[in-house]
Formats: structure tokens, C-alpha cells, sequence
């Protein structure tokens, strides 16, 4: 069997050819790869030279190049474009590929050499961003069992092989329970509230399931309309009561003895590397640096956040009483009377913006920004094979003409793609090789009678993730594992954030905000009432989001007890920053997925940490201008380019000339004057 894994591609740019591989040659491929790549770790490992940076450091980083790129498309895809045989591969998959790390770091051999160089660092005259690679990698090996003895290594590499299973069988769950449900309506009375475009993208979602009338799912652009415009409260109820239980009900996908077994065996690992909780042994390696800084920046926010959310909630709860008839608010009353709320004090219905925001402006808008801040120019490229007919590629070129990465783009549900926005690389960067980057969203699909209309929600979605694809793609280091978004895991989302800010400029506005009919500019009033939106009950979203990084903090922190039941604990965790009752059938925990699928564990404080950065950073935007180019080549200099080059505050100060200042988010959002 010809396997293309087993080689070079050779399409242009080394591109993926997706329709030549198929499940079954994931695992020999990859089986292959780690044979090869175990070799040359060896030939490392036991050469007779003195261990040096170029014959251990700088040669470790060229190991493996197959393997990963192959993984990557193959963990990728199941986020994206899964099935049933790729769900297999991954299971296989996983225990090899975490089998391997554990070959490779509790190589004692191997480790020695790194030793030796780490320990006498500065004979060798390195560079910063040499010294920092030689860094991660010791640190890589010691925080990971190489300093642990025989027994201690067996234990970690069984703790290692479960854990990656279960992650992976935490988000298999979470995508089952949500493309299992769908509610079915027959009768147009039912949708009264409901906008024409989600009406006719429910009637478009029957037809294709062979249905009469109109069928909603738990998918984003299909949900979050339901709740935010349905007049029928019954419908609200069902669809609200789906959407909590996803991996909390009486079936097999139930997460709730996956995240007990998780966070025990997080806490297992930590201890055995000699940390006192997860969160301890993660926040070592983040700017926070600890889990008291990290409880202290929540707790301030809190305490500044809770005042303003508590006269939102109340003021809503009066709203609700006095102009709605709805004696108390339930939870999937919440969107739908914040909706009235915001029509009714700021005269604004989002709805009446959708039609300015058509996807491929957005998309045009994003891709003109790039090029007035960075000289990026965007290409589309249909020779290019995607991974499935609704995904785009461009080639994206410099301020000089040559070419910088490619650029994958992928905006809508289908079945086999999670719910969600992401970022992800097919190919990191590195001295001699531009990086194949990957934007992945779920936005409203175009109708018969009208293209993809983004709400404003989705336009700063589009712009957060594209962020992430700048961190991506204006990478220019020399080694590939300090390239682009290998940074410190509460940096990581500073240059996703800073790009949202734009969404609420005139001047950036004016670029793409054109109704998709007339080509009309948005009108001006509008884009003031959009900046008064960003202020519009603040206060319960930063609640929201403290209350994640609690929870998150609950599971992994030191103070963390023996858990015996996911709900019980979820619900005296939040109870502090809710103001709605409690839910038997619902829980947050159990679709989770930031923490128990991907790599936000003890780190989901971190959205709100890149916000304070983000917010502080684009201050100084705001001083000189949005499109300044001496402020637009400071940032991708010192921040877009530089990945993990150096310390993140370093390269944070170098931008801004200062340390970040917290009250550049409270500012903002309107917590404080």
C-alpha cells in the first residue's frame, strides 16, 4: 500500500494532499515515523562527541519532522472533519504518540547531554533566543520524569497513556451529545421572533435531514439565535436544558467519571514531579507564575466586577417583570430578555447590523487590515486542495512579495466539525520553512436567498481567531519550538484579543462594514451604538468568564479536596457568581472542553490576563493611531514575530515601554472611570 505520510508532499509549498490519505494510513505512517525518529534520538544520545547546543539542542529540533506534521493532520482533522474511522486512528493513535514523548523525555542518556549544556550555559556564547531553547528543553525533560527513578517513570507513563485517552474520549462525548439532538418544529407559529435568515437556515437544515418544517441543532449559529429571539418560552426550555446536559446525561458519553479520573491523575502527575497541585506544576511555566497570583488577579476582578453585574442583573430582573410579564428569570430567559433589554435602552437590534456584515467582507476587511498593518497580501489559491469543499486557501505574501504562509479557512457546521472557533498549525515556522496555518469557526451558512451573515458577536470572533493566525504567520524565529504561538499559555492570547479592538473603529469599520444589497456603509450611528454594546452588561460577563477560571482553578488548585461529585462541586464553586438557581440537569463541567479536552487545565484565567495586556496595548494604538505603521511594526517585531523567543514581559515592555496596566481592561469595559 502506498502510503503519501511516508514522504515529503510534493504539492506546492509542500500542501497537504488530503484526498490521497485515507484512515488507514495514519497509524503504519506514524508507527514509522516514531521508529525513525527514536533512532535519530539515540544516534544523539550515544555519539561519542561532547555534548554540545549543535550536536544535542539544535539536532533534537530537527528530529521528528514527519511525525509531527503527520499528527497534526490527523488531530486536526478530527477536530474538523472527524468520522468514525478517524475517531479510531486517534484512539490508537494517542498511546503511541504520548508513548513516544515519554521515550524521548525519560531518556536518561539523552538527558545528561542536556544537563551538561544547561549547567554550563555560558561557555558556549549562545544567543538569547538559543539560550532560551536550551531552556525549554532541560525544563521540558526535568518537568516531565527525567529526573524521576525507573519505578517513578513507569508510573508517569501510564498516567500519561490514560490521560491522553480520556481527553480524547471527553470531546468524542461532547460531539456526540450535540449532533444527537435537534428539535424538530412543524408548526411557523413557533418561530415567531425569529429572524428570516435563521428561519430559513433551519428550513434549509430539515430539508437536508429529509424533514418537513424546521430543525434547530446545538450548534452555535443554530442555538445561540434560537435563545437570544424565540417568543416561545417552552421551546427555549427544551433547547436550553439540551444544551447543559451535553455529557451529563443517563448514556454512554456521560464526562462526569472522565473529569473525576482527570483531575486525579493531573494530581498524581504533579505530585510525582514533586509539585504540591496541577495548577502549581502548570503556572510555573506562565506569567501568572503561581496559583496566588492567579487567585488574587480573579478575586480583583471580582470584587470590582460583582457590583456592576449585581445592578445589571437586577435592573434585567425589572425589565423582565415589568415589560415582559416574567415574574422570575430562568436560564434560557437570560439571552433572550438581555436581547429586549439592549434594544430597549441603547435603540439597537443586532439583527438590523447582520446585513453589513456578509462573511466575505468581513473576510476581505480582516485580510486589508493585515496588509495596512503588517504588508500581508492574501491570495486565493483553488489549486490548493482543502480538507473539505467549503474550506479556503490562500497564499499570504509579504510586504516584499514573498510568500509567508498559507492560510486555511473553514466557517461553517457541518457533522464531524466541533462547535466552537480555533486556531491551529499544520506546519510551524522555522529558519527555511513558512507555516501553514489553519482559522476554524461555525458561522451561519449561506441560504438560497442570502450569503453568510455575520452578527457582530461572529465579526469579532472571525477577528480573534485571524489574530491567532497572525501570531502564526508573521513568525520569523530560527527554531520551530519557539516559533509563533509557542509562547507562555496566558501570552498566547494577546494577539488573538488586540485584533477585536478593531471591529470597534470607525476607521476599520469603514474598510468593510457595507450592507451586502446595497453596498451601503454601515451607518455612523450605528458604529457609536456598537462601542455602547461593548459596555452593555459588563459587569455579568466578566463575571461568566471569572466564574470558568474558578471552577478551572477548583479542579486543579492545592486546595482542591477529593471530588465525589462533578455537579455538587461545580455548583458550590459558582454560587458566589451566579444569580440564577441552580440546574439539576445541567452542568458546565461536563462540555468543559477548554480544560479536559485542550490545554487551558489550570490556565483558563488566562483569556481575562491577555485582556488586561490587550486592552493596555491598544492603548497606545488608540495615542498614535490605529493603522500607525511605526506602532504596527513595533508589535509585530517584538510581539507577532518573536513567538517564545524571550520572556513574554520582556517582549511585552519592549512594545510598550512599560509593564501593563490592569485598569486598561476595567477602563474599557466600563467597571471603572
Amino acid at each position: 500500500m502506498e502510503n503519501p505520510l511516508l514522504s515529503q508532499f510534493d504539492k506546492p509549498y509542500q500542501s497537504i494532499p488530503f484526498s490521497k490519505i485515507k484512515p488507514e494510513h495514519y497509524i503504519p505512517a506514524l508507527a514509522e515515523n516514531i521508529k525513525n525518529a527514536l533512532q535519530k534520538i539515540d544516534n544523539i544520545a550515544q555519539q561519542a562527541a561532547p555534548p554540545s547546543f549543535k550536536n544535542t539542542i539544535y539536532a533534537l529540533e530537527n528530529v521528528g519532522e514527519l511525525l509531527e506534521r503527520n499528527s497534526a493532520i490527523l488531530f486536526n482533522l478530527n477536530s474538523a472533519e472527524t468520522s468514525e474511522a478517524i475517531q479510531e486512528v486517534t484512539q490508537k493513535a494517542s498511546p503511541l504518540l504520548t508513548k513516544f514523548q515519554n521515550d524521548v523525555r525519560l531518556n536518561q542518556t539523552l538527558f545528561e547531554r542536556i544537563k551538561m549544556i544547561y549547567e554550563n550555559r555560558e561557555a558556549e556564547n549562545l544567543s538569547v533566543e538559543q539560550l532560551t531553547l536550551l531552556e525549554k528543553e532541560y525544563k521540558g525533560f526535568a518537568r516531565n520524569g527525567a529526573l524521576l527513578n525507573d519505578d517513578e517513570k513507569d508510573i508517569l507513563r501510564e498516567i500519561d497513556t490514560e490521560k491522553a485517552q480520556l481527553s480524547l474520549s471527553f470531546g468524542e462525548n461532547v460531539l456526540a451529545d450535540t449532533q444527537a439532538y435537534e428539535l424538530h418544529i412543524t408548526q411557523e407559529s413557533d418561530l415567531k421572533g425569529l429572524p428570516d435568515q435563521v428561519k430559513e437556515m433551519a428550513a434549509e437544515t430539515a430539508k437536508s435531514k429529509d424533514k418537513e418544517g424546521w430543525v434547530f441543532t446545538l450548534d452555535y449559529p443554530s442555538y445561540i439565535p434560537l435563545m437570544t429571539y424565540a417568543e416561545n418560552r417552552t421551546l427555549r426550555q427544551e433547547m436550553s436544558t439540551a444544551f447543559g446536559g451535553r455529557g451529563f446525561q443517563d448514556n454512554e458519553q456521560n464526562n462526569t467519571a472522565i473529569i473525576l479520573r482527570l483531575i486525579e491523575l493531573r494530581k498524581q502527575r504533579a505530585e510525582l514531579l514533586g509539585y504540591e497541585s496541577h495548577a502549581a506544576f502548570v503556572l510555573e511555566e506562565r506569567m501568572a507564575t503561581s496559583e496566588g497570583n492567579v487567585k488574587s488577579f480573579l478575586e480583583d476582578l471580582y470584587k470590582k466586577a460583582y457590583p456592576a453585574a449585581q445592578n445589571e442583573w437586577e435592573e434585567m430582573e425589572k425589565f423582565a417583570a415589568e415589560s415582559m410579564g416574567l415574574p422570575s428569570l430562568e436560564k434560557w430567559d437570560t439571552a433572550y430578555v438581555s436581547e429586549k433589554l439592549k434594544q430597549a435602552q441603547l435603540d439597537l437590534d443586532e439583527q438590523k447590523l447582520k446585513p453589513y456584515f456578509p462573511l466575505e467582507n468581513v473576510k476581505a476587511g480582516v485580510f486589508d487590515i493585515a496588509e495596512r498593518l503588517y504588508g500581508l497580501r492574501f491570495k486565493k489559491n483553488t489549486a490548493i486542495e482543502g480538507y473539505n469543499p467549503e474550506v479556503d486557501i490562500y497564499e499570504v505574501f509579504n510586504r516584499k512579495g514573498d510568500f509567508y504562509a498559507l492560510l486555511y479557512t473553514d466557517f461553517f457546521p457541518r457533522p464531524g466539525k466541533r462547535n466552537g472557533a480555533w486556531m491551529t498549525s499544520y506546519r510551524g515556522q522555522k529558519k527555511g520553512q513558512r507555516p501553514h496555518i489553519s482559522m476554524v469557526c461555525n458561522f451561519s451558512k449561506p441560504t438560497a436567498n442570502t450569503p453568510s451573515l455575520l452578527t457582530f458577536q461572529e465579526v469579532t470572533t472571525l477577528f480573534h481567531e485571524f489574530g491567532h493566525a497572525l501570531h502564526g504567520m508573521l513568525a520569523n524565529t530560527t527554531y520551530g519550538g519557539l516559533s509563533g504561538t509557542n509562547v507562555f499559555w496566558d501570552f498566547v492570547e494577546l494577539p488573538s484579543q488586540i485584533m477585536e479592538n478593531w471591529c470597534y473603529e470607525k476607521e476599520a469599520l469603514k474598510l468593510f462594514a457595507k450592507h451586502y444589497k446595497t453596498g451601503e456603509l454601515l451607518p455612523m450611528e450605528y458604529i457609536d451604538k456598537i462601542k455602547k454594546v461593548a459596555h452593555f452588561q459588563q459587569g455579568l460577563q466578566t463575571l461568566r468568564q471569572l466564574g470558568f477560571g474558578f471552577l478551572d482553578l477548583s479542579y486543579h488548585g492545592k486546595d482542591a479536596t477529593k471530588i465525589e461529585d462533578v455537579k455538587t462541586h461545580e455548583s458550590q464553586i459558582l454560587e458566589r457568581l451566579q444569580f440564577l438557581k441552580n440546574y439539576p440537569e445541567s452542568c458546565n463541567s461536563t462540555a468543559f472542553s477548554h480544560i479536559f479536552q485542550g490545554g487551558y487545565s489550570a490556565g483558563y484565567y488566562s483569556y481575562k490576563w491577555a485582556e488586561v495586556l490587550d486592552a493596555d496595548a491598544f492603548e497606545l494604538f488608540l495615542e498614535k493611531g490605529i493603522f500607525d505603521p511605526e506602532t504596527a511594526k513595533s508589535f509585530e517585531e517584538n510581539i507577532l514575530s518573536k513567538g517564545g523567543t524571550e520572556h513574554p514581559m520582556t517582549l511585552y515592555k519592549r512594545f510598550r515601554g512599560k509593564a501593563p496596566d490592569p485598569n486598561a481592561l476595567l477602563k474599557r469595559a466600563g467597571l471603572v472611570n
